[in-house]
């Protein structure tokens, strides 16, 4: 269902925007990648638009589209390759002369970036989980590479290739884990996914610890919106949008602690209700981004904050 009140070009993801404002940390590597595997039903594999920010910061999503295969020169080699990119900037040039829309800008900086993928090893290294410590490796498991119903499967490596890809340069990195849209047999379902994503979870802010990255990658776990309190006759829950829930680590935030409650039912906000927007701003915060201050044009020139005005950092966590 599209968003009401988008400005042209439609709202960018997160990881659109940190790419748009920090850039590329290692040439080599996008500054945004989305890990979501192939699903039953595509649109839940989405990680994310790039909205008005540009098709340059797009998620590079290697699982999608054989993207992984076509990281390769094929026998090709790199000064062959250096021709071909110095006949490709030719008809760029020309092209740039006679496109002012912004989308050749783009498709430019995809080029650069596809160069830098394909003339060095670093992404492709990152995304090979076999070259992992196997002791390490053996703290997330091994996962389900099956659909069920119109969800996902379950990559216990895509944890492990998460922290890889940071590691390596990666600014920010999307998971998409199993499938949670359980309007029948709930408790059946959970009983199975959710010691897998305990697991997965677990080894992962383990191995960010082990590491020293603890102070410096923010983790988030949550959906666009909850279940509601009551089982319906299915055994299941429906979308519920008045309340959910989201678990924040890393960071260097102040961990340990519940923010905010519910009603006995868990249907309705009690105490302490926390907006989206708040969420995104601590994550932004994290990243020294300030969101009160920081704008990006959208593609009229108007220009458009990264949150809805008054939506700060939530000061619990990092106040």
């Amino acid at each position: 269902r599209p968003f009401l009140n988008q400005p042209p070009g439609g709202w960018p993801s997160f990881g659109s925007v940190v790419s748009k404002l920090q850039g590329y940390k290692d040439p080599a590597v996008p500054s945004f990648v989305g890990l979501a595997p192939k699903m039953g039903e595509m649109r839940w594999a989405n990680s994310g638009d790039p909205g008005y920010v540009g098709v340059a910061h797009a998620p590079f999503q290697p699982n999608k589209g054989g993207a992984a295969e076509d990281m390769s020169l094929n026998g090709i080699t790199l000064e062959r390759l250096r021709d071909r990119r110095a006949l490709l900037d030719s008809f760029d040039q020309f092209r740039r002369e006679v496109d002012s829309s912004g989308i050749m800008a783009g498709l430019d900086t995809f080029n650069q970036q596809a160069f830098n993928v394909l003339t060095s090893s670093k992404l492709l290294e990152a995304l090979d989980v076999s070259r992992e410590d196997p002791k390490v490796a053996a703290l997330y498991g091994k996962g389900d590479p099956k659909n069920r119903d119109d969800g996902g499967p379950k990559m216990m490596e895509h944890f492990l290739a998460a922290r890889r890809l940071v590691e390596a340069g990666a600014r920010c990195v999307t998971v998409a884990f199993s499938r949670w849209d359980h309007h029948g047999k709930n408790f059946d379902a959970l009983r199975e996914d959710l010691p897998l994503l305990d697991r997965g979870l677990t080894a992962l802010l383990t191995d960010l610890r082990q590491r020293g990255l603890e102070q410096d990658v923010s983790v988030i776990v949550w959906g666009e919106f909850g279940r509601t309190p009551t089982i319906n006759a299915a055994g299941g829950r429906d979308h519920w949008p008045r309340v959910s829930c989201a678990l924040l680590a890393g960071g260097g935030m102040r961990h340990g602690q519940v923010i905010g409650s519910t009603d006995r039912l868990g249907g309705e906000p009690e105490t302490r209700p926390v907006k989206f927007g708040e969420v995104f701003a601590t994550l932004y915060q994290n990243l020294g981004i300030d969101v009160s201050t920081t704008v990006i044009n959208d593609l009229s020139g108007r220009p458009q904050y990264l949150v809805t005005p008054g939506c700060e950092a939530i000061p619990e966590l990092v106040g």
